[in-house]
């Protein structure tokens, strides 16, 4: 069963198997299984934060989305 993202404040690396995104108009840390990327909601979700933050985004992965509606997602994700 894969893993709920998980809020992390600070910096540094995520763990192995995970990695970091923004979410939110706070730019909140969340730590997300590598799993994920194979979901196709999740992945639409990377590909409208290529579009609208571009590729050379040095401060991450920013998803363009808001909090509740990204640990919606994610809870969703973890369950299926």
């Amino acid at each position: 069963m894969p893993k709920k993202a998980e809020n992390e404040g600070g910096g540094g690396r995520a763990r192995k198997g995970h990695f970091v995104v923004y979410v939110g108009s706070e730019m909140k840390r969340f730590v997300v299984p590598t799993s994920y990327l194979k979901n196709p909601v999740f992945l639409q979700l990377l590909d409208k934060s290529a579009e609208e933050y571009g590729f050379d985004n040095r401060n991450g992965i920013v998803l363009p989305c808001d909090e509740s509606t990204f640990k919606s997602l994610t809870a969703f994700l973890a369950k299926h």
